[in-house]
């Protein structure tokens, strides 16, 4: 049975929904993460080498493939560090990419605060939730889960079905979409996913990379403001109705009175939207 909806509510994931997966890129936190996992042993040793020999230059494809960040990690310390994997054995090596994805995507849970409103939405027949995220492929079944341990059913915007039934999100993840938010094909991909009788008005809530940690490339200023330029343009051209964007910036180290305050703002931005405003 088809829903008749109109409204179309999408959630970035990383800096937004989820404020502690910039929070573990934190120099001193992904030196300790490093050092736990064993990654730090195998070669790699400073935040720097890791953002700039291992992750930004592979990020391309693994947030557009599903080859996933514990492969990514495993083949590029083999390529990075040949003498000690020889002398390592080959599962250490595997183990200790895994034990470094495991830890991130663990304190990669969406902040507390956005529970009441979330629930909230999944509810409404009037709109479509969408958590729409430029990540690594393990990053579905994480979103999923966190958002199952709140009673939210969730499935990836990839699963087929006839219509959208309220009370159910969609997660939508450019590993499995091969296209990134910025790409018009990310966008085609949830409307055609959704099959909207007429254009649908939507929402975004993001931050648009700003509140990531500095090292990462994801975060210079400059790619922020094209990302969010290109984003909302594409959304309208897209789903053929009118766009408002909540831009959603707010440090991870943020006070939890400061949070509450700016997803408050969130939920008014919500109301509006949904009465038509």
């Amino acid at each position: 049975m088809r829903h008749a909806f109109d409204r179309l509510i999408i959630f970035d994931y990383s800096g937004t929904l989820s404020l502690e997966a910039p929070a573990f890129a934190r120099p001193e936190r992904l030196l300790r993460e490093l050092e736990i996992s064993g990654l730090h042993d195998l070669g790699i040793r400073t935040p720097g080498l890791f953002w700039g020999r291992v992750v930004n230059p592979t990020w391309e494809e693994g947030s557009t493939t599903t080859v996933g960040y514990r492969e990514i990690l495993r083949r590029e310390v083999e390529r990075l560090f040949p003498e000690r994997v020889r002398s390592a054995r080959q599962d250490w090596i595997r183990q200790a990419a895994s034990r470094f994805v495991d830890h991130y995507l663990e304190h990669s849970r969406m902040d507390d605060v956005w529970r009441p409103l979330l629930q909230a939405l999944s509810e409404k027949a009037s709109a479509v939730l969408v958590v729409a995220t430029d990540h690594y492929a393990e990053a579905t079944g994480a979103i999923i889960g966190f958002l199952q341990d709140w009673q939210i059913p969730a499935i990836p915007v990839t699963e087929p079905a006839a219509g959208e039934a309220p009370g159910r999100v969609l997660v939508a993840n450019s590993a499995d979409l091969g296209a990134h938010k910025a790409d018009r094909r990310f966008w085609e991909a949830i409307r055609d996913r959704l099959r909207p009788s007429r254009p649908l008005h939507v929402l975004l809530v993001d931050d648009f990379g700003a509140n990531e940690q500095e090292g990462d490339a994801y975060a210079a200023r400059d790619q922020v403001e094209n990302r969010t330029r290109q984003t909302v343009a594409l959304l309208g051209d897209v789903f053929g109705g009118g766009v408002q964007d909540f831009f959603f910036r707010l440090g991870p180290a943020a006070a939890p009175s400061l949070k509450a305050r700016r997803v408050e703002e969130v939920s008014r931005a919500v109301d509006r939207f949904l009465e038509g405003g």
